[in-house]
């Protein structure tokens, strides 16, 4: 049985840029609260973090959004390949990258990541209506 890893970071931002030469990330804009005038709402692009460890061996890794106030998941998010981690010692990071998400009410929401269908994460955040 593969060992399910443990979550050291799980943070929504507008972006992460990878530099190129060191793999070093850059997490811009981070975030726990999206407001928004009128429903359903359209967030453009957003990216999450998820930085893990204890991880020994091959992985699919899935990440959700479920909204809370009724359990349902809006969006499911895969890395495409399989990923192989064989030290766990060593930290190990994934970025999702997102697009076009609809949040059809105000509320909370949290995003969810799976290791091989086992969850190790979570991650809440909030959406406001703008009321004028």
């Amino acid at each position: 049985m593969v060992a399910v890893p443990k979550t050291n970071a799980m943070l929504i931002c507008d972006y992460v840029i990878t530099e190129h030469e060191t793999g070093k990330k850059s997490l811009i804009g981070i975030f726990e609260t999206i407001s928004a005038g009128q429903f359903p709402v359209i967030h453009h692009a957003m990216s999450v973090y998820v930085k893990l460890t204890d991880a020994n061996g091959s992985y699919r890794f899935q990440l959700d959004l479920v909204d809370l106030q009724n359990d349902q998941v809006l969006t499911k998010c895969e890395i495409p390949n399989e990923l192989k981690i064989s030290n766990p010692l060593k930290s190990s990071e994934l970025v999702f990258n997102l697009h076009g998400l609809k949040f059809p009410h105000p509320g909370e929401y949290e995003f969810r990541i799976f290791a091989n269908d086992r969850i190790f994460g979570q991650k809440g955040f909030v959406v406001n209506e703008n009321k004028k």
